[in-house]
């Protein structure tokens, strides 16, 4: 095995952050669902952003329920009940069945896995108790702990700070390549799960490989 630790992001690596919207597709509407879940996804990324960088911390439960309302507002606005359903479904997304097979692999190879995100610690906790995956993980670590997002290098070092490895030791797996960006530059190998065949960004901050899938770990 090339590392010592195996960190993954969460949200859009493991969980499908678009099951939420596909469960309601007939609520929400057929021809808009797509750019519904779209939209709450972009704006939750793009709020974490904005408040990282001006320093007006706000945690990820309380900004997917804002980038919800801005979705909604977009179209035309959605019934309460809705609403709470959308949000309820955001605590048990789907999990990609590639994960549901690589993970266990991993573990069964001897490998120390941890999750990185930006979801708090409540957030983590339901979605790995509703994928079955959570016995599998030594350690989930949020940003809430610092109070600021990835790409800030104070959450990368998270790793370091709880798991007792130096950066060169990790791996850090995520379908964001924003988040590929910021893990290279703190001196994480890197791997990017690249499942939608995105052209790449950021060149001077490239991936130590790229993979369509997270069963290609297991190959590397």
């Amino acid at each position: 095995m090339q590392a010592e630790v195996y960190v993954f992001d969460a949200y859009g690596t493991l969980f499908d952050v678009h099951s939420a919207v596909a469960r309601y597709y007939a609520a929400i509407g057929p021809t808009i669902a797509g750019r519904f879940s779209e939209i709450w996804r972009s704006k939750q990324l793009e709020y974490s952003w904005v408040r990282s960088l001006c320093g007006a911390y706000a945690d990820f439960s309380t900004l997917t329920a804002q980038a919800l309302d801005f979705a909604a507002a977009i179209h035309g606005g959605i019934s309460p009940a809705l609403r709470d359903r959308l949000l309820d479904a955001y605590k048990d997304l789907d999990i990609y069945f590639d994960a549901a097979k690589t993970i266990p692999a991993l573990h069964k190879k001897g490998a120390r896995l941890a999750i990185l995100s930006n979801g708090t610690e409540a957030m983590l906790q339901e979605a790995l108790a509703a994928s079955g995956l959570a016995r599998f993980f030594e350690t989930v670590l949020s940003v809430d702990e610092i109070g600021v997002f990835k790409t800030d290098p104070r959450a990368y070092a998270l790793v370091e700070t709880h798991m007792g490895v130096t950066p060169d030791r990790v791996s850090f797996q995520s379908s964001n390549r924003w988040d590929i960006a910021g893990a290279v530059r703190f001196g994480f190998r890197t791997i990017w799960i690249n499942r939608a065949k995105m052209p790449d960004e950021y060149p001077d901050l490239a991936p130590a490989a790229e993979v369509s899938s997270l069963m290609g770990l297991l190959d590397l």
